[in-house]
């Protein structure tokens, strides 16, 4: 695609900051491919997709978008929607295929040349150090429910850290751990594939500890102006009701799907209600002294990845107790965000609020995950953060949707529903800014259709098309508008 006109055409009071830094996300087993090539060795996800019945259609991350040979093109694509940053993730087992011992350089000179290419094309590259892709060999020795897999992290760090220091400035250290925690070890509908909650605790508290374990690596072999970020997938969580059941529900989905993370990396501190909520289960013994001084190392930015909002009510002790249906409960309540595409008896990804919470659709008009759109959630977390850490300036990380969009006989994509999904949540930025929240900036997740997950090529949330059968890329008109809006510098 070619550059839109960057003339700026908005009033005011729909500009965006001068310095408001606009992009794109990507993750790398989701769209690099080449999961055998120049030394990499199988993830968890290569291991976890390749399991019966885990991923729909039994899909893999071997090709994906063949973006490990298609590189130059993409970076191509990149610069014609005038972005000024782009977010991806390396690869851990492409980096150091062990996950401990010394980098293969193979794998570093691909991230080499991407970043050459994006300095290039004028473009900041991001760099994400973990996006779920955690090493077979480390995941055999225990995963992420074991200390040591937080050291070896911190290993890593320094290797990428010293391998791209020099040209890359802006770094993420985890990329939402909530779901490579309590989908990955608790519910089992992510990579590794277990249903152990006390794991997924354990794999929580050591994500937050190699979290500051890998900013003390970076501090040590970045140059001083490098900026260091972590981030989370927050939950916009509202009670069905304000009855005081209810609230209690927000509060204790709010302990484990937010404050899990935010205490320790803020404060330094568990949060004593997670701890009561959670005791039935263990006693957190696997906290060691100086761990949560060392998850609250400071960073210079937080990343906030958000889609749409979480809905919780109530569920009375004694009926829980009984066994009997809760006669209060909406009869389409779901089990909460994670449940994996055809999953529908899986392990709560909740440990400890399976008995009192009870998780309700949002209404409104729903994406083809078949989740709710509702741009006011991402305003509501927004200005929470702006509150609860006025120093600490945000970026919103990952937005978007997935659409059955599609190319029609002309080969054009035309994806109305995303455009005006993602207009709504622009303008809920531009209003958290208006209302003197600190955001930096916007990554629009994805630059290209790629592998979902457990849901494989099904779902679509590129805006640029991607024939799986051939890798070939169509520009969407989401692309086209979202280029215009970065040349105007806000919304029309």
């Amino acid at each position: 695609m070619t550059a839109v006109d960057a003339r700026p055409r908005t009033t005011t009071e729909s500009r965006f900051p001068r310095a408001f830094r606009w992009g794109t996300a990507t993750a790398a087993y989701q769209i690099e491919g080449a999961a055998a090539e120049d030394g990499r060795t199988p993830s968890i996800w290569d291991t976890f997709s390749r399991a019966p019945g885990r991923v729909r259609n039994g899909d893999t991350g071997d090709i994906a978008a063949d973006h490990y040979h298609r590189m130059h093109e993409d970076v191509a694509l990149l610069k014609g929607l005038g972005v000024t940053d782009y977010r991806f993730s390396v690869s851990w087992p492409r980096v150091q295929p062990t996950g401990r011992g010394p980098a293969v350089q193979r794998g570093l000179d691909f991230y080499r040349r991407l970043v050459d290419a994006l300095l290039a094309a004028g473009i900041r590259p991001v760099v994400t150090l973990y996006h779920w892709d955690l090493p077979q060999e480390l995941e055999d020795a225990g995963g992420w429910p074991q200390r040591g897999t937080a050291g070896r992290f911190a290993e890593y760090a320094t290797i990428v850290g010293e391998a791209l220091g020099d040209r890359v400035t802006t770094w993420t250290t985890l990329n939402e751990p909530w779901c490579a925690a309590f989908l990955g070890y608790a519910s089992g509908v992510h990579a590794p594939g277990r249903t152990d909650p006390v794991a997924a605790l354990r794999a929580a508290h050591h994500f937050n500890l190699a979290h500051g374990l890998a900013v003390r690596a970076l501090r040590d072999v970045l140059p001083r102006k490098s900026e260091i970020s972590l981030t989370l997938n927050l939950h916009a969580v509202r009670p069905l009701r304000e009855t005081a059941a209810d609230l209690d529900a927000v509060r204790r989905i709010d302990a484990l799907g937010n404050r899990i993370f935010l205490d320790p990396v803020f404060h330094g501190r568990l949060p004593e209600d997670l701890i009561e909520d959670t005791a039935s289960l263990t006693d957190w013994s696997f906290v060691h002294d100086g761990d949560l001084a060392t998850a609250s190392e400071p960073i210079d930015s937080l990343g906030i990845n958000y889609y749409s909002p979480t809905v919780v009510t109530a569920v009375s002790p004694a009926t829980a107790a009984s066994g009997l249906p809760d006669p209060d409960a909406d009869p389409d309540a779901d089990p909460g965000p994670g449940p994996g595409p055809d999953a529908t008896d899986v392990p709560s990804p909740w440990p400890g609020t399976e008995e009192r919470v009870r998780f309700v659709p949002a209404p409104g008009p729903r994406t083809a995950m078949d989740w709710p759109v509702d741009a006011d959630g991402l305003y509501e977390l927004l200005t929470r953060l702006r509150d609860e850490l006025p120093r600490t300036p945000l970026m919103v990380t990952e937005n978007g949707a997935a659409y059955d969009d599609y190319a029609d006989p002309s080969g054009a994509v035309h994806d109305p529903e995303r455009v005006a999904y993602l207009r709504a949540h622009l303008a809920a930025v531009h209003r958290a800014i208006a209302a003197g929240t600190r955001v930096r900036g916007y990554f629009l997740w994805s630059l290209l259709d790629n592998f979902e997950w457990a849901y494989g090529y099904s779902k679509r949330f590129g805006i640029v098309h991607v024939d799986f059968a051939t890798q070939r890329r169509t520009v969407k008109d989401s692309a086209r508008w979202y280029a215009a809006v970065i040349g105007r510098g806000g919304l029309a």
